[in-house]
């Protein structure tokens, strides 16, 4: 059975994932061996938030990883 295209996979999935507290961010990474993964971003370490993201969606491994808060850059234009 083939895994549907990962890119789709994290399109049905963003918005639980970042409905979830300290979820900031997720995409698609690479793992060291170069095999596909997709990255869920926390604020911070959190266990509680760490343990509630599914080791894998749709045959994808899922993998977190502490970003630190995302903040918009300010317009450099003006």
């Amino acid at each position: 059975m083939s895994r549907p295209p990962i890119a789709e996979v994290i399109a049905r999935h963003d918005d639980a994932l970042l409905a979830m507290p300290n979820v900031v961010g997720v995409y698609e990474g690479a793992r060291p061996d170069g095999a596909p993964v997709i990255r869920v971003m926390l604020a911070r370490r959190d266990a509680a938030t760490a343990r509630r993201v599914p080791r894998a969606l749709e045959g994808w491994p899922v993998e977190v990883e502490v970003s630190g808060e995302i903040r918009a850059m300010p317009d450099s234009s003006e």
